[in-house]
């Protein structure tokens, strides 16, 4: 499949896993040379902006600026890429404050997980804001949130939930 073709894919797939005003999700390709966790968190940041600046969210966001792309770096922890799809689903599917809510149906969240971590390859590097050694979560708003994001090195994919409580 080609660049453009994965790409299209990786959109398609992402797309299924996004919410309203819940789950924001990006999707591109790099334009760096050899792109690493620092290109990877500028797209984070962005995805940040983006959400801070949507109607749905401004008023809980006040004067909140995304963290500068070293504060993102320190906050990642890496994802083995064999749980990566089952952690994508959660993060589209189960309401972080309300977890017996669903955002999406599990098994919709599942198939289109596996789809995306399937496109990027079983050498993709995976990052998220938890914790797994203690549970906690390095917020990257001072509100609840969750995101995982994924690269193969030339295409990035990134799925981040937010709540109030």
């Amino acid at each position: 499949m080609t660049s453009l073709g994965i790409l299209a894919e990786l959109e398609a797939g992402m797309a299924e896993l996004s919410t309203p005003m819940r789950v924001y999700v990006a999707v591109g390709r790099f334009t760096e040379p050899d792109p690493d966790l620092p290109e990877l968190a500028a797209r984070i940041r962005t995805l940040l902006a983006t959400i801070a600046a949507d109607d749905s969210w401004r008023r809980f966001l006040p004067g909140y600026s995304p963290p500068s792309v070293p504060e993102i770096c320190a906050a990642l922890e890496t994802v083995e890429t064999h749980g990566a799809a089952s952690f994508l689903a959660q993060v589209a599917a189960v309401d972080l404050v309300w977890p017996s809510y669903r955002h999406l149906p599990v098994e919709t969240a599942e198939r289109a997980a596996d789809r995306v971590v399937s496109l990027l390859g079983s050498t993709a590097s995976w990052w998220t804001n938890h914790d797994a050694e203690c549970g906690a979560v390095n917020g990257l708003t001072p509100l609840f949130d969750s995101l995982l994001a994924g690269t193969d090195g030339e295409h990035f994919t990134l799925a981040l939930q937010i709540a109030d409580d």
